[in-house]
């Protein structure tokens, strides 16, 4: 596909364009001339946005659709226009469907109801078969077929020797164990962060513990074994504290943390909406101030929208019974963009991808064209109508967001908001 950008601002310290606005002309996907007015000549399509900034394709490191299953929460297609308009160019599918993804066949379903978007679609295998925390599934076989990791969505792995033993299989082709920080034992019944709060609420609390407990326990198994860590949606202080040690002693180990949980805390459940009833929970400020620092300093590796879209049937209960997930691709950014400087925003925002084995492309001149189109100024409420997904569970919806995304120029196609 041929398009020519004009009068974009290049935020990418990356490129020798970074902070320089100019115009990008793209010819069947490659970026083929960055300079000040192009002509377009050739009569391509031509893109024009106010105050229109551009930067490497954004990655989000874990996102749920439903299909194969679940296609009333969301389907592949809807899913990954809606991450194509909200700025994502890359997106890691959780194996959270039913069947599980959990095989070559599975892996290859799920890829081929991708081929045809601007958003490339990398899924993760379950780590066991059915997710049951039972046997190890087919992992050699998913890697082969295209899984970029292996991880059971929201599901702890409750024995350890599992974890000891694919954290040492998959060392063998260099594949990556995505480990759920949640000791279900120690969390109870718990359906909150366990703290004042909840005792205020008399809701039951889930405390900090079962997090980092479980982390504990991880950490020791990777440094008896080696090979590739990933710990997914950390939210306690005490978590970043531990994965800043095994850092500094040299463990392969990567984290990741929701979005929400790094812009709210438990207070927000004091209305008992059930759109902030989410897995890990909303913890203290505390908490989140150092969540905050452990993104600054590099502790925590990436950022996750943590997109889960669920029914109104899994959300329009008594808090109790409600599902725990929220979506988030369409609010990712705006609520970034609020927290931090638009320059962090875009740094974290496209981090991660080489964790998970998927190419980065800079700005730059011969370079494939996987670029996202953004205006990083004006503030706005994030309202119902802003919802691309085919749920609505939005955790910020009603919530003044900072902001625009345009959408995304990626794998030879574009995805534009309308």
């Amino acid at each position: 596909m041929n398009a020519l950008i004009k009068s974009a601002k290049i935020i990418d310290p990356k490129s020798d364009f970074h902070n320089q606005t100019v115009d990008i002309l793209i010819e069947e996907g490659l970026i083929t001339q960055i300079s000040n007015d192009i002509k377009n000549n050739k009569n391509f399509k031509e893109i024009s946005f106010e105050n229109l900034h551009v930067s490497q394709g954004w990655f989000d490191s874990s996102v749920s659709f439903g299909e194969p299953g679940f296609e009333e929460r969301e389907t592949i297609d809807n899913g990954l226009k809606t991450a194509g308009k909200s700025g994502f160019t890359a997106v890691a599918l959780n194996p959270s469907t039913n069947p599980i993804i959990d095989s070559n066949s599975s892996i290859s379903f799920v890829k081929s109801k991708a081929s045809n978007h601007a958003t490339g679609l990398y899924p993760i295998g379950a780590l066991t078969a059915g997710s049951k925390g039972e046997d190890l599934a087919e992992l050699f076989d998913m890697k082969n077929a295209g899984a970029v990791a292996f991880g059971d969505y929201k599901s702890p792995i409750t024995n350890p020797n599992l974890v000891k033993i694919a954290l040492q299989y998959v060392e063998g082709f260099d594949g990556l164990v995505c480990s759920f920080p949640f000791e279900p034992k120690i969390a109870g019944k718990g359906v909150m962060n366990e703290n004042i709060t909840s005792t205020r609420l008399g809701l039951k609390g889930i405390p900090s513990l079962s997090e980092e407990l479980h982390i504990t326990r991880d950490l020791f198994i990777l440094e008896y074994t080696q090979g590739k860590l990933h710990i997914p949606t950390i939210s306690t202080a005490k978590s970043v504290e531990l994965i800043r040690d095994a850092k500094s002693k040299g463990l392969n180990v990567s984290c990741s943390v929701a979005i929400h949980n790094l812009v709210l805390n438990d207070d927000a459940l004091t209305t008992f909406d059930t759109n902030f009833k989410v897995l890990p929970p909303l913890r203290t400020e505390e908490d989140r101030q150092a969540l905050i620092e452990g993104l600054k300093d590099g502790t925590i590796d990436m950022i996750t929208s943590d997109h889960n879209p669920l029914d109104v049937e899994h959300k329009k209960v008594e808090f109790d019974n409600a599902a725990y997930g929220t979506i988030g691709l369409e609010s990712a950014f705006g609520a970034l963009n609020k927290l931090f400087t638009t320059k962090q925003t875009i740094e974290f925002l496209t981090k991660g991808k080489n964790r998970f084995g998927i190419e980065s492309h800079s700005v730059q001149v011969g370079n494939k064209a996987e670029l996202t189109l953004f205006n990083p100024d004006g503030k706005q409420t994030f309202e119902k109508s802003d919802i691309l997904s085919t749920s609505k569970n939005a955790i910020f919806l009603n919530q003044e967001l900072k902001g625009t995304v345009y959408g995304v120029f990626a794998n030879n196609k574009m995805e534009l908001k309308s």
